[in-house]
């Protein structure tokens, strides 16, 4: 039989170097790798055309493809986890501002649709009791979905979120980090925050997870079931995972945060209805562990 060749987008973290170099590999298959930095900018491609065969993808645009009947099939895979904390900024310059003190300002945010947007906003609606319909949500970006409609205030095309913030435009950013000395995180120990968040949640927050086209995993489920063995593979040759394990694979590792993030999503009105989280995935992908 023909070895399949699969066009493929993952970005360069270290437990899919092996994979990316080329040390582990299928005798079945071919990853055909095409770069795209940053990695999220594939995402829209994947999303609106199936331009890739295989393709990371913020979990939050998996659910609204979903959503919107997009063939892409999720694997749980995660290829980037984190907590959100430290990724939440604001301007010391006109005031003290905490996580509780948001509703009336403008907050931008690069997208409304963002992963890392909706867990944060997920974190401040549920840990800190904030009403996210009394923020002013200033976004930079069109949704990868295009079907959702995005009723935020659009910052002018020549206008750069950190600057906005740093000249008093906004308020507060969501998703962002700087090394400006002028700013200042909004939760004001995000690495405390972030502890104290994981004991009492036990969750670590997944942003990216690997999706396939429906067509290959229809067409050929024992090819995807084999990019997935590829990525377990790679991942343990990277070494012992982190305490908590930032990039978990598998269903039932995946479980917690998965059931989290449809929570906060649907919350927020990015998705219909809560998906149960056998719902996220295939016949072939629905056993991977």
């Amino acid at each position: 039989m023909d070895r399949v060749k699969l066009r493929t987008v993952l970005g360069s973290h270290p437990h899919v170097q092996a994979v990316k170099s080329g040390d582990i590999r299928s005798d079945r298959f071919d990853l055909d790798f095409i770069e795209y930095t940053p990695t999220n900018t594939a995402f829209k491609p994947m999303v609106r055309e199936q331009a890739f065969d295989v393709c990371e993808m913020a979990i939050v645009t998996y659910l609204m493809a979903r959503a919107h009947g997009k063939p892409l099939v999720l694997l749980p895979a995660t290829m980037l986890g984190r907590f959100q904390h430290g990724y939440a900024l604001y301007n010391p310059e006109r005031g003290t501002l905490g996580p509780s003190d948001l509703e009336g300002k403008r907050v931008g945010i690069r997208s409304f649709t963002t992963t890392t947007g909706a867990w944060i906003r997920g974190i401040l609606a549920n840990d800190y009791g904030v009403n996210l319909d009394r923020i002013r949500w200033v976004t930079f970006e069109d949704p990868h979905v295009a079907e959702y409609v995005d009723t935020t205030e659009r910052a002018p095309k020549d206008k750069k979120i950190l600057q906005m913030l740093l000249d008093g435009e906004l308020d507060a950013v969501l998703g962002e980090t700087s090394n400006d000395a002028r700013l200042k995180p909004l939760f004001a120990d995000p690495a405390a925050e972030a502890d104290k968040w994981y004991a009492h949640r036990g969750v670590v927050p997944v942003n990216h997870l690997v999706v396939v086209t429906e067509k290959l995993a229809k067409a050929h489920p024992d090819v995807v079931a084999g990019v997935y063995d590829l990525l377990k593979r790679s991942k343990a040759q990277a070494g012992p995972a982190a305490t908590p394990d930032l990039v978990p694979f598998g269903i039932e590792a995946n479980r917690k945060p998965l059931e989290l993030i449809v929570d906060y999503a649907f919350q927020q009105a990015l998705i219909p209805r809560r998906y149960a989280v056998e719902e996220l995935f295939d016949e072939t992908t629905r056993g991977l562990n």
